[in-house]
C-alpha cells in the first residue's frame, strides 16, 4: 500500500473543492495515507476571453493536469466529468464515478423570476450551447450573452452586469454554498443536462495499480452505470461542449433509463428521444444502451443537425 498520494486539480474554488472532497473521503478509508494537493492551471483557466464553442472542448480542463499524471508527478487527477473528453489519453483511465449530486441546472435572477417569468428579450448568461438550445426552443426571445470563468467569477460578472438571469449546474452553485441565489430548478423535461453533469471522475494511471484499488473505494456503481451510458452516447455522436446535445440517464435495479436532446444553436430544431434497458449486469451493458439511443438520434436526423453547426465552429 502507498504511504503518499498527490492529487492534481485546477486550483478555482469549486475545483478545490473537489478536490478536497476527494482527499477527505480517502482519508477516512485510510487514515494512514499522507495526501497532498497539486494545483495546475489549465487551458480552459487561461482562455476567458473567447466562448468555449469557438476554442474548443477537447480537453481544455484536463489535459494540463493529464500531462502530470502521465509524467508521475501526481498519482490521480480529480475531474468535474462534464469537463472529461470521452475517450481518455493512452495509459490513462476514469477508476472511479464518485456519487452524483442532482444533475439539473438552475435559473438565479435578478429578481427571483422564474424561466416563463423573465422579462421579453431578457438577456440570459450561459456559455453552453446546450442550455442556449433548449432555452431558445422555450422562448426565442432570449438574448443569449457569453459568461466564462469560475463560479465565483461568475456571480460577480451577474451581479455587476447587465444581464437578467443566469444558467448554471445545481451541483456546483450548491457546493459552493450559493444555494439561496437559486430562483428556479429546471426539471430534465425542460432542460437536460450536460452527459457527467453532478459526479467527479478519478482519472488515474493504467499501470498504476496500487492507486487504482485506493480509489476504487470512491467508485458508485449506479452513477459508473448512468455516467458510463450518457458518455458512450456522446461519443457515438461526436459531440463535445461545442454542440448542444443533452442526456440523463437514471438505473435502479438492474433498469436504466437514458434521456437525450440533440439541437440546432438558435433552438428551431430540437430531438429528443429515451431508451429503457432491463437487466442490466454490467457498465459494458450500459454503454450499448447509449450506443443505441445515438443511433435512434442519427436515424431521427441528428447528423443533419451536427453535419450543420460543425461547419460553423
Amino acid at each position: 500500500m502507498k504511504k503518499q498520494l498527490i492529487i492534481g486539480t485546477r486550483s478555482s474554488p469549486l475545483a478545490l473543492w473537489q478536490a478536497e472532497f476527494t482527499k477527505a473521503e480517502l482519508s477516512r478509508h485510510y487514515p494512514e495515507l499522507d495526501i497532498t494537493l497539486k494545483l495546475v492551471k489549465t487551458t480552459g483557466d487561461v482562455l476567458l476571453d473567447s466562448p468555449l464553442s469557438k476554442i474548443g472542448d477537447m480537453g481544455l480542463f484536463t489535459k494540463d493536469i493529464e500531462k502530470h499524471l502521465i509524467a508521475k508527478e501526481i498519482d490521480l487527477a480529480v475531474h468535474s466529468l462534464k469537463d472529461v473528453p470521452t475517450s481518455t489519453p493512452e495509459g490513462l483511465i476514469i477508476t472511479s464515478f464518485t456519487e452524483r449530486e442532482d444533475t439539473r441546472d438552475v435559473i438565479i435572477s435578478r429578481s427571483g423570476e422564474t424561466l416563463l417569468n423573465l422579462p421579453q428579450n431578457a438577456k440570459i448568461a450561459t456559455s453552453s450551447l446546450r442550455r442556449m438550445s433548449q432555452l431558445l426552443s422555450i422562448r426565442p426571445d432570449f438574448e443569449i450573452c457569453d459568461i466564462r470563468g469560475n463560479l465565483n467569477t461568475r456571480f460577480k460578472k451577474f451581479d455587476e452586469g447587465e444581464f437578467d438571469a443566469m444558467m448554471l449546474a445545481y451541483a456546483g452553485v450548491f457546493r459552493l454554498k450559493f444555494s439561496d441565489r437559486i430562483s428556479e430548478i429546471l426539471p430534465h423535461e425542460v432542460m437536460l443536462p450536460a452527459v457527467g453533469q453532478g459526479a467527479l471522475g478519478i482519472e488515474t494511471r493504467v499501470d498504476d495499480e496500487q492507486t487504482r484499488e485506493i480509489v476504487r473505494i470512491l467508485n458508485h456503481s449506479n452513477t459508473e452505470y448512468c455516467c458510463r451510458a450518457e458518455r458512450a452516447l456522446l461519443r457515438h455522436l461526436q459531440g463535445g461542449c461545442q454542440i448542444p446535445i443533452g442526456a440523463y440517464a437514471s438505473f435502479k435495479n438492474g433498469t436504466l433509463k437514458l434521456l437525450a436532446f440533440v439541437g440546432s444553436v438558435n433552438g428551431k430544431i430540437g430531438l429528443r428521444n429515451e431508451i429503457t434497458r432491463t437487466g442490466l449486469v454490467s457498465p459494458e451493458q450500459a454503454e450499448e444502451a447509449g450506443i443505441a439511443l445515438a443511433k435512434e438520434l442519427l436515424k431521427q436526423g441528428a447528423d443533419e443537425i451536427l453535419s450543420e453547426i460543425r461547419k460553423t465552429r
